[in-house]
């Protein structure tokens, strides 16, 4: 990318809501750190599409002014996060992963999810995937997948709009009434295909049929070509829902009918036995 104007305006604003620390709700509050706040941003801008940006380009993104990117970038490439090998476009160097491994490597439902997606995906010879609700995405914490069924790539750390996903829909099908009202007036639905939807009230009404059966499935509306399914984990502790367990499918070859009759009852089976040991 040598132009910010290269960002599609859909894109932009999806990116932009990864910025959502930079607003007013934590100004005057003597204990928030807005330098780590920014820096943090920063390195959350980095998208697989967006491998490797400008100064301009993460400004515009975070809506951190650009002399404040800069400053942030020099420290985190100071520290070893980032490196600038043509003197203007940033990227990732390995050393990010250390802050999420911590995550994964304590985490007792992502070490836990990671085992039992390996099985179910070897016993389906599909993709699956485990996510958590982040603010208005959901966030891939296990996957395991034998083939390439979406132009981008996913792992562990990847993000999507909830609203266009099955494990999305089914993670904001478990809100109360007050955090789905909260989520509906900030979220910025955009056609990501011609199945997305694309109001509220199109999103209640997949909610509302997901809580009634129990699963959700997404045909499309992420991207052409692909159909997933869904189904919630629950904590046995306290019986909320706490992820998401899906498969990917390609939608040429298999049916909705299909995930429905053969995958689901494999799936459930898979989420239930992953919840006895939350």
């Amino acid at each position: 990318m040598d132009d910010v104007s290269e960002f599609g305006g859909g894109e932009l604003r999806r990116l932009q809501e990864i910025g959502d620390l930079s607003n007013d709700r934590y100004k005057g509050d003597p204990n928030f750190m807005a330098s780590l706040a920014r820096g943090l941003e920063v390195l959350q801008a980095f998208q697989p599409q967006y491998s490797q940006m400008s100064v301009s380009e993460i400004s515009q993104i975070t809506g951190i002014p650009r002399a404040a990117v800069r400053r942030c970038l020099y420290t985190l490439r100071a520290l070893g996060f980032v490196h600038c090998p043509d003197g203007r476009h940033y990227r990732l160097l390995p050393r990010v992963l250390t802050i999420g491994h911590a995550y994964l490597s304590s985490s007792e439902l992502a070490k836990a999810a990671q085992n039992s997606l390996d099985y179910l995906s070897k016993l389906l010879n599909e993709s699956c995937s485990v996510a958590t609700l982040d603010g208005d995405n959901i966030l891939y914490i296990a996957r395991a997948s034998v083939k390439r069924i979406m132009t981008i790539d996913l792992g562990r750390g990847s993000r999507l709009p909830a609203y266009a996903t099955s494990m999305g829909l089914v993670l904001l099908s478990a809100l109360d009434e007050e955090q789905l009202e909260d989520y509906l007036s900030r979220v910025r639905f955009e056609p990501l295909t011609e199945h997305t939807v694309t109001s509220a009230e199109q999103l209640r009404e997949q909610l509302a049929k997901v809580r009634r059966q129990g699963y959700a499935i997404n045909d499309q509306q992420l991207e052409i070509g692909l159909r997933s399914i869904a189904v919630p984990m629950h904590s046995c502790k306290g019986g909320g829902v706490v992820a998401a367990m899906n498969v990917g499918v390609n939608a040429s070859q298999i049916s909705s009918a299909e995930l429905r009759e053969r995958v689901l009852p494999q799936l459930q089976r898979a989420a239930m036995e992953l919840a006895l040991l939350l």
